[in-house]
């Protein structure tokens, strides 16, 4: 039988940093899942709110209260973890074409070079 020995702040700012990875990994989900599906939300959207977020955080960040410390974090981290998918989704992207090409001039090649 072993006991957590951290103490959980009280209130909704506890209750908040006890689930704020949870929730920044749900909100970056999202808003992944939203700038896949609209053409309105672009990556640049993403990267000013996240811009925007590091701001705020680095304004807010020493405040007295617990509440509004744990959503300035949550904000920040779901921005970044945003910005990750969109620089993933950007690679990937990329690496899609640049295998399209490669396998179109290998084709070509071998086209060109077949003596039947």
């Amino acid at each position: 039988m072993s006991a957590s020995t951290h103490l959980v702040e009280p209130g909704p700012g506890g209750w908040l940093k006890e689930r704020r990875i949870r929730l920044s990994l749900w909100i970056a989900a999202a808003e992944g899942i939203v700038v896949v599906l609209s053409h309105d939300v672009t990556k640049w959207t993403v990267i000013v709110l996240a811009a925007l977020a590091v701001l705020a955080y680095s304004t807010g960040r020493n405040t007295t209260s617990s509440l509004l410390r744990q959503i300035l974090w949550i904000f920040v981290a779901s921005q970044l973890l945003a910005v990750v998918l969109v620089l993933l989704a950007w690679i990937v992207k990329w690496a899609v074409i640049l295998g399209l090409i490669v396998f179109a001039v290998l084709g070509i090649v071998y086209l060109l070079f077949d003596r039947r």
